[in-house]
């Protein structure tokens, strides 16, 4: 087998009793044509809105050139990034009065809770778990849930379960993902003891399957899909999801034995190729500013993404209550100053909070951008989504959700523009970006009517 068939995942710097997941060097196989670096999907939210007229850029042409305000951390990447105005969220109705209970649960699924079962769970898989379905098996992680504020948050709106208000990852309809909180626990679960000691590998059971029989089994339900009424359609979607867990599971082994062979082969990690960076320092912050905390998980993912140990991420920088900003001279909370009633103050300090989220994902991007890996960069081969489940705070409104995408998802993506009149909504974003990312989409996330091919390279 030749030693430039395929990456090296499992190659690692040990010692002190823990493993480090290398990147993925161009001389472990991404040098050659028909190996690519993986694209890595990332997601990070804010609540409660923005402030239009200081969000979106004036015109398509002065996107780059003259920036709004709340885009300036994010200029020396706009050439990296692109934007969408005029995609619409999810209906709220029959929840009118639930609009923070559905800002971030309706997110990532685009797909409201079942009116029938409010006191639990019950909405849609969401898009990041869709991609690790896919993806995971081939990383030490499937998927990454990070928040800055522990999902604890007690409310009663119409009746929905307290979960859906600081929860966006769904690994299944009925199963919300919990999120770390702790920068020293994610750290300790990126890196600390990945493998058994001596390297040893557990035999499966599931060797000897046929993956062909696999594909004969989601292509029919695909076909079959389209011939059922709405009710019967998730029943065959959590089946399917079902038949993917176990897909998975033959992707895993098949990926372990191109491990052993390459390892066999002789492939080493000492075959790094030097023009790619070396994994980036994580420091742990010893104060309480809220930028140095948030900027320390962003860190986190960019090493989980540099590394390889998952490909995809989801990054909640504050739940819709409760946050609070006082490094920016006020301790007021974000949530009281969104129904601003065009109060002047009250409208400088949301335009405040909302540069200041953008640019601890503005700190993120540019990170990756400095980050040299298989000829190009970190985040040219990375998909990375930053947004907010609602237009506007202080009406609640939901028909031009904020978003900016960074990353050109190793050249599927068209960067450097503003689309200044996009008609669609938020699961045709999250479907589009999903066949970027090379996820094999069976059927439409949550709401979704199509994709958007104007963004596609």
């Amino acid at each position: 087998m030749s030693k430039r068939a395929t990456t090296n995942r499992r190659a690692y710097l040990k010692g002190l009793g823990v493993s480090l997941a290398l990147p993925l060097f161009d001389s472990l196989g991404w040098a050659d044509t028909k190996a690519k670096p993986p694209v890595r999907l990332g997601f990070m939210y804010m609540p409660h809105g923005v402030i239009m007229d200081q969000f979106w850029p004036a015109t398509a042409e002065s996107f780059r050139s003259a920036p709004p305000p709340a885009l300036e951390s994010l200029r020396p990447v706009l050439d990296q990034c692109l934007m969408m105005k005029g995609i619409s969220g999810v209906p709220i109705s029959p929840f009118n009065g639930a609009p923070h209970a559905l800002e971030l649960s309706t997110w990532l699924t685009a797909t409201l809770p079942a009116a029938d079962k409010r006191n639990e769970i019950n909405i849609a898989i969401s898009a990041d778990q869709i991609a690790a379905n896919h993806v995971g098996a081939f990383t030490a992680l499937p998927s990454l849930e990070l928040a800055t504020m522990a999902q604890t948050w007690k409310e009663n709106q119409e009746g929905l379960n307290e979960g859906y208000y600081s929860h966006c990852s769904f690994r299944s309809p009925t199963q919300a993902v919990p999120a770390e909180v702790n920068p020293r626990n994610v750290l300790d679960r990126l890196f600390s003891r990945q493998q058994p000691a001596g390297g040893a590998r557990a035999a499966s059971p599931l060797s000897g399957l046929d993956r062909s029989l696999l594909d004969i089994v989601l292509g029919g339900a695909r076909d079959l899909r389209r011939t059922l009424p709405v009710s019967d359609q998730r029943k065959l979607d959590e089946y399917l999801d079902s038949v993917r867990s176990v897909e998975r599971r033959i992707a895993a082994i098949e990926v372990r034995q191109k491990d052993a062979a390459l390892e066999k082969a002789g492939v080493r990690a000492s075959q790094r190729n030097a023009s790619d960076s070396p994994p980036i320092e994580i420091r742990i912050p010893e104060g309480d500013k809220r930028s140095e905390y948030m900027q320390v998980m962003c860190d986190l993912n960019v090493l989980a993404f540099q590394t390889d140990t998952t490909r995809v991420s989801t990054y909640i920088g504050s739940t819709p209550n409760g946050a609070s900003y006082p490094e920016l001279g006020f301790n007021d909370q974000h949530h009281s100053n969104t129904h601003h009633n065009q109060d002047p103050e009250k409208v400088r300090k949301i335009a405040r909070i909302t540069e200041f989220n953008i640019a601890q994902f503005a700190y993120m991007v540019k990170k990756m951008a400095g980050l040299r890996e298989a000829g190009g960069t970190l985040l040219d081969n990375c998909i990375m989504m930053w947004g907010s489940g609602l237009e506007d705070g202080n009406q609640h409104t939901r028909e031009n959700l904020p978003f900016i995408i960074a990353g050109q998802g190793g050249g599927s993506l068209k960067s450097g523009r503003f689309y200044a009149a996009t008609k669609g909504n938020q699961g045709d974003l999250l479907t589009t970006l999903l066949a970027c990312a090379g996820i094999p989409i069976d059927r439409p996330v949550g709401i979704a009517t199509k994709q958007f091919e104007e963004i596609k390279a």
